[in-house]
């Protein structure tokens, strides 16, 4: 799918309150790391780098390389949102070579126009690299107790986002209230107001 179509009806989503689990959401409502141009605009929207950052250098591995750490943390996180007999294990070892693989893109100090320090890039991010911090994020997520404790599936219809709750009372039920809290508020009105009509 082109970016131009992705887009138009799919805009990236950075809600989720974790980068990993950002990454995880790239599957819905459709595949939004398809092709480079996808994935380029998902690492930039993501804050994985500096806005900005030239990502010219990115080739055809990448993408593939991003769904296979997709794939890898989508299976460990809903092992801990619905322990059962799934086997992890080989995700497990290849969230943690990946997590090693590389240090994540050094961050340096630079005076923009205007005089304000913004945030740059020492060189152009390796993709083992980006791998890397989005593996790390991971394993942080995954090995903290009060942070694994928040993770929830989406109750929207249809939604297989999972989110991180950071909420008071840890009571949200969305991954989204714009999105599919509203598509359960509009879709609770269509009930009732169907209803009435019976009645």
């Amino acid at each position: 799918m082109a970016l131009g179509t992705a887009t138009a009806r799919y805009e990236p989503r950075f809600d989720t309150g974790r980068l990993s689990l950002d990454l995880l959401a790239t599957t819905h409502p459709a595949e939004r790391l398809g092709s480079l141009t996808e994935l380029r605009a998902w690492i930039t929207g993501s804050g994985l780098v500096p806005p900005g950052t030239p990502l010219t250098h990115a080739d055809a591995a990448w993408p593939p390389a991003f769904r296979e750490l997709r794939a890898h943390l989508d299976a460990l996180v809903r092992s801990r949102l619905a322990p059962g007999p799934r086997t992890v294990a080989a995700s497990l070892i290849r969230v943690n070579t990946l997590a090693r693989a590389a240090a994540p893109p050094a961050p340096r100090a630079v005076r923009a126009a205007d005089g304000d320090l913004v945030r740059e890039l020492a060189g152009p991010p390796e993709c083992a690299e980006l791998l890397a911090a989005l593996a790390r994020d991971a394993v942080e997520l995954l090995t903290d107790p009060v942070a694994r404790a928040g993770l929830r599936q989406c109750a929207g219809d249809n939604c297989p986002v999972v989110y991180l709750d950071t909420s008071r009372g840890r009571r949200r039920r969305w991954c989204s209230s714009e999105v599919c809290g509203n598509r359960e508020r509009v879709a609770r009105h269509r009930r009732r107001a169907a209803a009435l009509a019976r009645a």
